[in-house]
Order: structure tokens, then sequence, then C-alpha cells
């Protein structure tokens, strides 16, 4: 069993070695029972990323690899990586690894037991430790609020930066994978559920981290905007999208 720890990349050259060494490490002393590796998945960035991801593949071969997406976007990149990697669990994390890796094996277990098709971190379920400013605390729970109310779902959080996916519940949903941007994570999660596949919530540790001053590229009225017009057109979506046989 072979799972994939990805880093979606865009110009983090601040934090990247930092967070390199720290996902290593955990991963190292952690003595998972599959195997594994990490790729970081550069997209869109014009710093020097990629240098320091071959100077990690150079000293961990095997271990460590990346590629390079010159178009933008978290969801354009995973889904380039995902729809070629021979991985049996496709996972990935945030570059500033805001949730705790100790997340990891409560992430990760339920795919390699077969007790799930996807697992999605939650930093609004019971068990979850969060923070952050109360601004972005109200604008994920104003998001999550509105996207029940308008695509009829339970999933209390849909955005998290921290999600594991079989690798054949992925083939079946990414057909219907259209957006290359943040909604990326709402389509994967909620076509999941349509298709009847097994989505584990999972709560937990989530600090907003910002080493070295980095600044967010969330752009917090632009992308909520964003937001509401992807929700309204993914309905729409979804009402044409049938179930496969046997789904429930």
């Amino acid at each position: 069993m072979l799972v994939d720890f990805c880093l979606p990349i865009k110009n983090e050259a601040l934090i990247l070695e930092v967070s390199l060494n720290k996902l290593l490490t955990y991963c190292g002393r952690a003595g998972f029972s599959f195997s594994w590796r990490i790729i970081g998945i550069i997209n869109g960035s014009s710093d020097t990323s990629a240098d320091i991801l071959w100077d990690f593949k150079r000293r961990w071969p095997g271990q460590i690899d990346f590629i390079e997406v010159v178009e933008p976007g978290r969801g354009r990149a995973l889904k380039r990586y995902w729809s070629t990697s021979t991985a049996d669990v496709l996972c990935y994390m945030d570059c500033d690894l805001a949730v705790s890796l100790d997340n990891l094996p409560a992430l990760i277990m339920p795919l390699i037991n077969n007790e799930a098709d996807l697992a999605i971190g939650s930093r609004l379920t019971s068990g979850a430790a969060v923070k952050r400013s109360l601004f972005r605390e109200f604008i994920s729970q104003a998001y999550n609020l509105l996207s029940r109310f308008l695509l009829n779902h339970k999933i209390a959080d849909l955005q998290c930066g921290f999600k594991a996916v079989r690798r054949e519940t992925f083939q079946r949903v990414r057909p219907y994978l259209v957006d290359d941007y943040w909604f990326f994570d709402t389509e994967l999660t909620l076509l999941a559920l349509r298709f009847g596949f097994r989505v584990r919530q999972v709560p937990v540790d989530w600090r907003e981290n910002r080493y070295q001053r980095r600044p967010s590229t969330v752009k917090i009225w632009r992308d909520s905007w964003d937001f509401l017009k992807n929700l309204i057109a993914f309905r729409r979506r979804l009402k044409k999208i049938k179930k496969y046989p046997g789904s429930v």
C-alpha cells in the first residue's frame, strides 16, 4: 500500500524547506504500516520553490519528488498529479502545515483499512481545535452554512486543506471535477457523497500559520464572491448528474 503526501505549492519558498523537513521527520518517525512518499506539486510559482525541491529530491531519492504545473490553481495541480499517480491513497495538505501532523493517522488509516473512501479534515466538528482570527472564522462558518443550505448536505467543513482519497474513488469522480482553484475541495467531497462513497470527517488541530510573515494567498471578499457563484453553478450541475448504480 502506497500513500502520496502532496503539498500544493505556489510561491512558498519562505516556508517550503521548514515544512518539508517537518513532514519528512514526522513520516520517518511515525512507523507507518504503509509505504509513503512526499510529492511537491508546484503550480503557477515564480520563486525558488523548484530549486528547493530539486535539492530535497537529490538528498532523498524515491522519498521526495515533485512536478511543475505552469498554470495556477490548487485544484488544477492536484488533478494533474493525481490523475497519473500510482499511489493507492492520495493525500494533500496545505504547505504551511496548518493542520497538526499528529492528525495524519486519523486521516489515512480509515482508507488503508477500507473503512472510508474519502477522509476530510474538519475544523468545525466536535473534537477540533482551531486558532485563527475571528473574521476568518466567521467567513468559514458562513460559507459552510450557505453551502449546506444551497446543496443540502451535512458536511461540517468543506474547505479544510487536509484530505485523503482512495485512488479508485478519485478516478471515478475525476470526470466531474470542473474547478481548478479552491472550489475543488467542495466538488470532490460532494461528488463523492453523490456517488455513494464513504466520507469520513476527521476533527483536526488547526493553527493559522504565517511563517516569516508569509502573506496569505486567500483574498477574502473576492474568494467569497467566487464561492457563491460556484455554489450556485454547482447546484445546477448536481441536478444533472445521476448517481452511480448501487450508490446510496
